[in-house]
């Protein structure tokens, strides 16, 4: 299991939402899981990670997420079925 992924998942989905995630770290997070990641409209990417597509979007005038893009993420990755303890489980397995 990648330890750097696994504890940006982990940093994604606590509370307070982090507002010190940058854009490279998340677009790497989704190649990592399988997500294909396709710009779509100016700062808009559409992604598909587990059948489940979804619109992100690339910060604007920065390269670090908002703490709005953050809650996005966390939305978008808990509906296609990706959270801390389903990514542990599933990457435990695996060892």
């Amino acid at each position: 299991m990648s330890h750097k992924h696994a504890s940006l998942i982990r940093t994604i989905f606590k509370d307070p939402v982090s507002s010190n995630i940058h854009w490279r770290e998340i677009e790497s997070l989704l190649h990592h899981l399988g997500a294909s990641v396709e710009p779509i409209h100016g700062a808009r990417f559409r992604v598909l990670l587990n059948n489940v597509e979804g619109v992100l979007h690339h910060p604007h005038h920065s390269n670090v997420c908002t703490k709005q893009d953050i809650k996005n993420l966390r939305q978008y990755l808990a509906s296609a079925r990706v959270t801390p303890a389903l990514y542990e489980e599933k990457h435990k397995n695996k060892s």
